[in-house]
């Protein structure tokens, strides 16, 4: 789903708000001396170089914003407790949004808090709203493999011995479809390029993901790119390795200063912009809210030092393509690693294609097994 015109707008001038420079949310008059509480739980630290950091920091963005005010808890586990978190910020703090960014929040914590608090909205990362489910409640995400697929054409500029290793958590949906997006944007450069991918079976292992690090640079890749919940260990230790990393989730380019070339990163203030709004102009939220880069959702990481002009100008016109609507990712002919036609000549599968919602293959090019 994307922006409608109005939303575009408003977010837009409340991005760069968030940002930068002081802009007061759009709020009525009646509404004008009554900050808007919102409440955000993190299922790990909020400084894990991975996806609870870009959660923390669309939290930072939203705190710029006069009218707003926000309260965190970090570390809250997917079990009773985060009812307990969410309960807490209404009753105490008055939270009349709640943001519930871990997966496993959705079924049945923020269903069972939403039915009991009607008069509260609550946003969920990564679940599917379906019929049935309380009104109160939104689900958003991202198609953050657009920005993986230029994260891909960097490294397929960048690469020297043609073959990219990527560690990853588990072969879900998404993130099959954001590997699958960086090997064809790689291969987009040169079909030669091959792309290993390990998975770990979990989505914080740090062991393991040094391990499968140190396994792929042994195996001759030179660039390594992650897809874990907490990147930091594979790109710290692709850093020490000597080769090239790219990162996910948000930017690990502070611990790789020589080799980070770019990174796929969540944008989640504009999300949580499009919630708050729908809070303060009391609308019902939106309950299948997912964008891309062109509604600012996604973005790529600043481009490391290593990364050549012509990768530069391949990545920006990738993303202007993205943008414009005349690039599609998923297009055919397309073949998976086992030969399979997986998307046939002549077809094309847009972002926002809910075919991709169930993805369960490898392309051509990937080495590897789901």
């Amino acid at each position: 789903m994307t922006l409608r015109p109005f939303d575009r707008r408003s977010f837009l001038q409340m991005l760069a708000a968030a940002g930068s420079a002081p802009f007061v949310l759009d709020i009525p008059a009646a509404h004008a001396e009554t900050p808007l509480t919102v409440g955000i739980l993190y299922s790990g630290s909020k400084q894990d170089y991975g996806f609870n950091q870009s959660h923390a920091q669309a939290a930072a963005a939203l705190k710029k914003l006069p009218g707003i005010k926000v309260v965190e808890e970090e570390r809250v586990p997917e079990t009773i407790a985060a009812q307990r978190s969410m309960e807490g910020m209404i009753r105490q703090d008055g939270a009349q949004l709640i943001l519930a960014t871990s997966f496993g929040y959705f079924k049945p914590h923020v269903l069972e808090m939403a039915a009991k608090y009607p008069d509260v909205t609550f946003a969920h990362t990564g679940g599917v709203w379906t019929a049935g489910m309380p009104e109160n409640i939104g689900t958003f995400y991202a198609y953050i493999f657009e920005a993986q697929y230029i994260s891909g054409i960097v490294a397929g500029h960048m690469t020297k011995s043609k073959k990219l290793g990527l560690v990853a958590a588990k072969p879900t949906p998404n993130l099959l479809r954001s590997i699958n997006a960086f090997a064809i944007g790689a291969r987009s450069v040169d079909p030669a390029i091959q792309v290993q991918v390990i998975f770990t079976g979990d989505w914080v292992l740090p062991v393991r993901e040094a391990e499968a690090t140190n396994t792929l640079v042994d195996q001759g890749a030179d660039v390594i790119a992650a897809q874990v919940d907490s990147p930091k260990v594979v790109i710290e230790t692709a850093e020490k390795r000597g080769v090239m990393s790219c990162g996910y989730h948000s930017s690990q380019a502070d611990v790789a200063p020589n080799g980070y070339l770019t990174g796929a990163e969540w944008n989640w203030i504009t999300p949580y912009l499009v919630y708050a709004g729908s809070v303060r102009g009391g609308k019902k939220p939106e309950h299948y809210l997912r964008a891309g880069i062109s509604d600012h959702f996604v973005k790529n990481s600043p481009f490391g030092k290593l990364v050549t002009p012509e990768a530069r100008a391949a990545a920006e016109k990738a993303r202007a393509d993205l943008i414009g609507g005349t690039l599609v990712i998923y297009s055919g002919p397309l073949k998976d690693n086992k030969g399979n036609v997986v998307v046939p000549a002549g077809v094309t599968q847009n972002s926002n294609d809910r075919v991709l919602d169930g993805i369960n293959y490898l392309v051509e090019g990937i080495i590897g097994q789901v």
